[in-house]
């Protein structure tokens, strides 16, 4: 099934939104935008952001000690790269 561009568009945003929330974790938010918005298998989309399938195999899973340019390679499709943010405490 192909997604239109506004549902991509949401689709980016409402990830983007968990992963800033930390509601979701970065390794579930790469798999989820390769597969739900570019719909591409692993070879194919390591292919194109010009990482190996083992690196994507790991960034997936969450395994490794992945590097800045390699989390950039993947999340620039989406419009993302990585960043500093500042925690959020919780009140209680």
């Amino acid at each position: 099934m192909s997604r239109s561009v506004e549902e991509r568009t949401l689709l980016i945003e409402s990830i983007q939104t968990s992963l800033a929330d930390g509601t979701l974790e970065l390794a579930e938010a790469v798999r989820r935008l390769r597969t739900e918005v570019t719909g591409l298998h692993q070879s194919q989309f390591a292919r194109m952001c010009k990482i190996s399938v083992r690196t994507l195999v790991h960034i997936e899973h969450g395994e490794g000690n992945q590097t800045v340019k390699s989390l950039n390679a993947v999340l620039r499709p989406f419009g993302m790269q990585m960043g500093v943010v500042k925690l959020r405490r919780n009140r209680s």
